[in-house]
């Protein structure tokens, strides 16, 4: 076998495993995203990530998403909760979690603002601190942290 074509044989073959090599890394070898969303602002933090949320899942539809909501961060949470434009913030929690988001609220938050789990529309777990749970989804189970 000529030198050039041998060459050419051995680029082929290293190309062809370092393609192979890059796609067992991400999701062909069944791994997906895992990652902590940090809800503390308000509504038009939420708004923006949820839709976040959908285009995460849109790409990666076995990403593993949290979202953690502290502070003014609650609010979207709330039974009632409407965006700018009416619409209710419930449904489109509900199709998040349907489609495998779990949505965790701050105890702490609750007592601070005298809220009950009661107005809390239904989806929502609580964690007995917020920002305890985002650094415990980091730090202790590989979540990758988004604040919309």
């Amino acid at each position: 076998m000529p030198a050039t074509a041998r060459a050419l044989l051995a680029a082929g073959c290293a190309l062809l495993l370092t393609t192979a090599g890059c796609a067992g890394l991400g999701r062909a070898a069944g791994r997906h995203d895992k990652v902590v969303y940090h809800f503390s602002e308000g509504l038009e933090q939420a708004g923006n990530g949820l839709r976040y949320m959908r285009n995460q899942l849109e790409v990666d539809p076995g990403a593993e998403i949290v979202a953690v909501a502290h502070a003014a961060g609650v609010d979207f949470l709330l039974k009632g909760a409407k965006d700018k434009y009416g619409n209710k913030y419930e449904d489109i929690v509900e199709r998040l979690a349907l489609g495998g988001v779990r949505f965790e609220v701050c105890e702490i938050t609750l007592r601070e603002r005298r809220l009950s789990k009661q107005q809390f529309i239904d989806y929502v777990a609580f964690v007995p601190s917020g920002v305890a749970e985002v650094t415990r989804l980091q730090e202790r189970d590989g979540f990758a942290y988004l604040k919309p």
